[in-house]
């Protein structure tokens, strides 16, 4: 499975992008009560923004990081199973586990993406709702702080993912040394899942909370935005700073929001990283 990095490229103006600009700060406007809803007047706009597919260098370190993760896992547990590339690599070695009656368990998962890598890997995938909680979640992250706070939602799958670790009892994240920042959002934006026809209300709602940067997420291999497993669509916003708990609070009160990627609230028990000397663990 392919690692999605960001990567900030000026894209011609389509129709969609002329009609969700991307601004910094546009000054409020009073409405009166019944008068026709005013135009929005940006300032000079900023082109949108995308995710492209890059080579993943550091996958022996990942895998190193998933195997070591799988150590975690017992006969007779229920597991929740993440999203991206190292996550991928634990579900190969979970299936491979579980193929030799190593291992036999029960999992959800939080993609359709990993919904199909572990029933290829001859996984017993049930829907999150089935579970009342989990025994261990095994997941990585886009970045993770000395505290071992984290942004997630590099693939888009960051609200089911946070719903499947509130559920675990024991959450171990999976990175490659690449991954370990000394404050969040260093190089990676916090990416926001709304519902569509929130976006001017968000965006609005950002700009008070000092965003530097708002981009909504371009999809490839298809015209137009990213749209989620839930149909929604994703901002990807930077700030030039913030504490990871109160943003996460923050965010999630704006009317719209379906969940941000900031995982303050519910940090992982302790997080592996993989690096070319073998693998480390971090407790908070």
């Amino acid at each position: 499975m392919t690692e999605y990095e960001i990567c900030w490229i000026p894209l011609p103006k389509t129709n969609l992008e002329q009609h969700f600009q991307t601004v910094e700060r546009p000054r409020r406007r009073n409405s009166r009560v019944g008068a026709a809803p005013k135009a929005f007047d940006p300032q000079p706009p900023r082109a949108f923004s995308y995710s492209v597919r890059q080579p993943d260098a550091n996958k022996e370190s990942k895998r190193a990081a998933a195997l070591e993760a799988v150590q975690n896992v017992e006969s007779g547990m229920t597991v929740g199973l993440g999203t991206g590339s190292t996550a991928a690599l634990a579900i190969e070695e979970l299936g491979r586990l579980q193929n030799t009656g190593a291992l036999q368990c029960d999992y959800c998962a939080t993609s359709y993406q990993s919904m199909q890598l572990a029933r290829e890997a001859g996984l017993r995938v049930f829907p999150v709702e089935s579970f009342d909680s989990l025994d261990v979640s095994i997941d990585g992250a886009d970045e993770v702080d000395p505290a071992l706070n984290l942004i997630k939602g590099g693939g888009a799958a960051h609200t089911l993912e946070k719903i499947v670790h509130s559920l675990s009892s024991k959450f171990v994240c999976v990175i490659d040394g690449s991954k370990l920042v000394t404050t969040l959002g260093e190089r990676t934006p916090v990416p926001l899942e709304i519902l569509p026809q929130a976006i001017n209300v968000v965006r609005h709602e950002l700009d008070r909370l000092g965003a530097r940067e708002v981009s909504l997420r371009m999809a490839l291999r298809k015209d137009g935005p990213v749209i989620t497993d839930h149909g929604n669509f994703v901002l990807d916003v930077r700030f030039d700073s913030f504490h990871a708990e109160a943003m996460e609070k923050e965010l999630n009160s704006i009317s719209g929001v379906v969940e941000n990627g900031i995982f303050a609230r519910c940090r992982p028990t302790f997080v592996i990283v993989g690096e070319s000397s073998g693998v480390r663990r971090l407790e908070g």
